[in-house]
């Protein structure tokens, strides 16, 4: 159904003079929505690098490089919002630049975040490229910088550090880098709960990869038994078998480096609660947050039809979800690797069926980059004016969009 095949990539790729129009375009979208940002900001008098580092989810990560973990909100109605909530990558980089340089903790996670968005711009490029071609590359990378809610990749949030990772992982692991998609994987984890997906993306193509070398070696009619010999007398076959013996090393070692932070971080929460094993889940039920197979997305969405105009953005949350699981379905059609499908398909799953936090679920979907690839490859088809002319027109929405979006009453 798939091309499941990695391929190692040429010496030095991808390179960064390469992957430089991408970039450059993607700090151009990513500027234009801090200039919106900054003007609407100012019109509201409101302090837009305020809402950039020190609302919301940014407070929370924060307060633990500050104070560690611990810090919990008793509601009124019972409920408690526990800081054990949020992983501990972000935080620790906060930490960690507050001690080598002046910056305080906010501003450490407003440059952890400029950084990881042109490290996740870099990550998607490079992935993109070796799959479809450069020009592809750069139409991805545009359009993953314009979505609607592209503003989050300039926040204090840990969604661009993740994304870094992830797409990082996934190309390590389309060109065969075993050990280093295990790592990234490992800090992905440690990262936001939806580290799950890269652990699935890369224990499901080092499966298939185990599977495919087990039927290779009891096909009788690979003809190994005849390999020539080298001129030292050794056969060919020796080596081969050599080579796929650390291969086999290596990707075993990535597999088992993969699930190694986030378990580390949900076990250690487990202890920490007293409540074992599933001590995570108690927490994010603190906030009222779980997996339900998107029954409660369901009747929010339905309860939007019971007056109007509220009934339109009902009909606008039916389109965008049929909007995603349609692209998912053209990813599928187009053979992208497994990886890429088992990674995406997780990403969606979680967002989408998520039980809370209904108006957050477009950021959560943010890191599923491979949705954009079929759109990417229809841009990159274009000519150069027309494919300009739409990610412009996109952009320029994306800006506004974002500016008026975090200045909003409620979390991105």
């Amino acid at each position: 159904m798939t091309d499941l095949e990695t391929r190692t990539a040429p010496p030095g790729a991808p390179s960064l003079r390469r992957a430089a129009p991408a970039l450059l375009g993607y700090a151009a979208v990513r500027a234009l929505g801090l200039l919106a940002l900054a003007l609407w900001s100012a019109a509201r008098d409101k302090n837009a690098y305020t809402l950039l580092t020190a609302r919301w989810d940014s407070l929370w990560y924060t307060r633990v490089a500050e104070q560690g973990y611990g810090y919990e909100v008793r509601l009124p109605n019972g409920d408690v919002h526990s800081n054990l909530a949020f992983f501990p990558l972000l935080p620790w980089l906060e930490r960690l630049s507050a001690a080598v340089t002046p910056l305080s903790y906010a501003d450490g996670g407003f440059v952890v975040a400029l950084l990881s968005s042109l490290a996740a711009a870099w990550g998607i490029f490079a992935v993109t490229d070796h799959l479809y071609g450069r020009r592809a590359g750069v139409c991805a990378v545009l359009l993953w910088a314009a979505l609607p809610v592209g503003i989050v990749q300039s926040m204090a949030y840990s969604e661009s550090l993740f994304t870094a990772l992830a797409a990082w992982s996934l190309y390590a692991v389309v060109t065969g880098r075993w050990v280093t998609a295990g790592i990234l994987a490992l800090l992905a984890g440690l990262t936001r709960p939806v580290g799950l997906a890269v652990v699935a993306a890369v224990w499901a193509a080092a499966i298939v990869a185990f599977v495919r070398e087990r039927g290779t070696a009891g096909d009788p009619s690979s003809g190994r038994d005849r390999s020539p010999a080298r001129p030292d007398g050794a056969p060919f076959e020796e080596r081969a078998r050599g080579t796929h013996r650390a291969t086999g090393t290596r990707r075993a070692l990535g597999m088992l480096l993969a699930p190694l932070g986030a378990a580390a971080y949900v076990l250690w929460v487990g202890h920490r609660t007293g409540h074992g094993a599933l001590g995570y889940l108690d927490v994010q039920a603190g906030w009222r947050n779980g997996f339900d197979g998107g029954q409660a997305f369901a009747r929010f969405v339905a309860d939007k039809f019971t007056s109007f105009p509220s009934a339109l953005a009902g009909v606008g949350l039916i389109v965008g979800v049929g909007l995603i699981v349609w692209l998912y379905v053209v990813c599928v059609r187009q053979r992208q690797p497994l990886p890429l499908l088992v990674y995406a398909g997780v990403v969606t799953a979680l967002a989408l069926c998520a039980s809370s936090y209904f108006g957050s679920k477009p950021r959560l979907l943010m890191p599923a980059f491979p949705l954009l690839l079929p759109l990417a490859l229809a841009l990159a088809r274009l000519r150069t004016p027309r494919s300009a002319l739409v990610l412009g027109t996109v952009a320029v929405g994306s800006a506004v969009y974002g500016a008026f979006w975090l200045n909003g009453s409620g979390p991105p």
